[in-house]
């Protein structure tokens, strides 16, 4: 499955309601497991970013709708990069020979 790592932001939303931070966090990995997708690593940090994610995914567009409904709920905003493990880069370095 496609990986995906999310640094994530609060909204001047998201920041009013942090109370309710982790409450938000388990309807989102629901949201992440009804789109298909595995939760493997959600935490909160300290800096430039509020939270990382990193999410597997059966597909991109199933990666792209949750991420759209999670953008809608208005708490965050996000930079989600695909993410590629040891074995899928050495099959992509593997093509450049």
């Amino acid at each position: 499955m496609p990986a995906y790592v999310s640094l994530l932001n609060w909204t001047d939303q998201g920041i009013k309601n942090f109370r309710q931070s982790t409450e938000r966090a388990k309807e989102f990995t629901k949201l992440v497991e009804a789109s298909g997708g595995t939760v493997r690593e959600l935490v909160w940090t300290v800096g430039e970013y509020d939270l990382v994610t990193v999410i597997d995914y059966p597909d991109e567009e199933s990666a792209v709708a949750a991420s759209l409904k999670l953008g809608a709920a208005g708490n965050i905003r996000s930079n989600t990069m695909r993410a590629f493990s040891a074995s899928e880069m050495e099959r992509i370095i593997a093509r450049t020979s």
